[in-house]
């Protein structure tokens, strides 16, 4: 086992992996930018160490000194959370080349699967059904014949990055050349490589999910799906849930077989997420790899009973996952709530500024991962979710209840938060039935009037 851990990220996510390493009994560095001094991920590691200013570019994107924090502080590994660096195979491939253990898969890995285009080819060769598309586009023209072969609508989609950049529908030919012009621009500058691809777009799907776990002598297996079909416009993930409701057992089961089977394909090892849509047919098409913890893991973790965090860092020293396929049944349902810093009667405006009083709620099948507390301050640079509220119970209503009981316990004052939109969508009829999919927020809740 590691003997100390950086972790090169921030927020709940940096506290949850410095409470896994202290379980292991690893001890912790953690990084900070000068507006993160009083955070709490820096009170709860064992050191700290200030990678610069504000920026995110200049401190937690910069590689240089995230390295010489480890060269300084004497680590074993570095631990990218997710978002950041997590999924950035240049940053793996440094790590691993100045001694230091980087706790996720092979940097060629996280290049290969974080490539879209790549990904989508590895799989079509590996069996795993694909969403119809084209391949990186070069012209116009490319684009234009495949949406005529393909009919419209049309998505255009960033081949680097994820949480919904670089990504544009396109209802008609006449508005593709400035859709891909847009997803090109927005994609460079948010991943700093302009390449987009088309696909099919699938009419109302779900989004739904598969954790898998593989160790370093070939053992995968998968711990179960998500349903993370609550979107906010542009694609990101809002409210989550395990195991997915109102799915056929059969789908589930060949969705699980076929995320193992992707992660053979890959000589996957680590904590890995294979995103799939499931279309109203029960088809299912491989979207991306996310190569790395999910922010939803929590509700994984409550249903299954396995700390994914820890063996994130347990593979990495290498460890053989002593996790069996046929020990993994789900007891309960969980549900996650992203509770973040945005003003959602304006289009989800990130807020910021100085918390006054923090009340998380607690009591049975209650969790909450957060760094935030009573006074905390909250910057303008960075991710705006705030906490992470996880209810977990013997059965989907049960934990509909119990988060309803959750929400209506929390108190954050100080900028606007996601609370009341949540307890919009756990009071709406489709939600309790189980019967959304990934525009359903937009077309349900934000814009009644588009439903019919």
């Amino acid at each position: 086992m590691f003997d100390k851990v950086l972790i090169a990220n921030r927020g709940e996510i940096a506290v949850r992996i410095i409470r896994a390493c202290r379980e292991l009994g690893v001890r912790t560095v953690a990084i900070f930018s000068e507006a993160d001094r009083d955070a709490l991920h820096v009170r709860l590691a064992d050191e700290a160490f200030c990678v610069g200013p504000p920026p995110a570019a200049r401190s937690y994107l910069n590689v240089p000194n995230i390295i010489s924090a480890a060269e300084i502080t004497g680590v074993d590994a570095i631990h990218p959370g997710y978002g950041f660096l997590s999924e950035n195979a240049g940053f793996a491939e440094i790590c691993t080349s100045h001694g230091f253990k980087f706790i996720g898969p092979a940097a060629a890995v996280v290049a290969l699967m974080g490539d879209k285009a790549s990904a989508k080819r590895r799989m079509q060769e590996a069996g795993v059904p694909v969403v119809p598309g084209s391949g990186i586009i070069d012209s116009d023209e490319q684009a234009k014949r495949f949406g005529a072969d393909a009919g419209y609508p049309v998505l255009i989609k960033a081949t680097a990055g994820g949480g919904g950049k670089g990504m544009r529908i396109v209802g008609r030919e006449a508005d593709l050349a400035a859709g891909l012009a847009a997803a090109s621009g927005e994609a460079h500058a948010a991943f700093g490589d302009g390449r987009v691809y088309i696909e099919k777009l699938l009419e109302r799907p779900r989004h739904v999910e598969v954790q898998v776990l593989g160790d370093e002598f070939g053992h995968v297996i998968h711990v179960g799906e998500r349903d993370c079909s609550i979107q906010k416009p542009g694609h990101q993930k809002l409210l989550e849930e395990a195991p997915a409701p109102n799915l056929d057992p059969e789908i589930r089961s060949q969705l699980c077989a076929a995320a193992v089977k992707a992660a053979r394909a890959v000589d996957y090892a680590n904590a890995g997420t294979l995103e799939f849509l499931v279309a109203p047919d029960g088809r299912f098409y491989f979207m991306e790899m996310n190569t790395r913890v999910q922010v939803e893991h929590p509700v994984t973790e409550a249903v299954y009973g396995i700390d994914l965090v820890r063996w994130q860092v347990r593979i990495a020293a290498g460890e053989r996952l002593t996790v069996r396929q046929e020990d993994i049944r789900p007891r309960g349902h969980a549900i996650e709530c992203r509770i973040n810093a945005e003003d959602v009667d304006s289009g989800f405006r990130p807020a910021s500024g100085k918390l006054g009083t923090v009340v998380l709620p607690g009591g049975p099948g209650i969790r909450v991962d957060s760094a935030i507390y009573s006074g905390a301050d909250v910057p303008p640079y960075y991710d705006s979710m705030l906490a992470k509220i996880i209810a977990v119970d013997r059965d989907r209503p049960s934990a509909i209840a119990r988060m309803r009981r959750a929400l209506d316990e929390t108190e954050i004052h100080g900028v606007a938060t996601t609370i009341a939109l949540h307890e919009r969508i756990l009071a709406s009829a489709p939600f309790e039935a189980g019967r959304t999919w990934v525009t359903w927020l937009r077309e349900y809740l934000l814009q009644p009037a588009a439903v019919s």
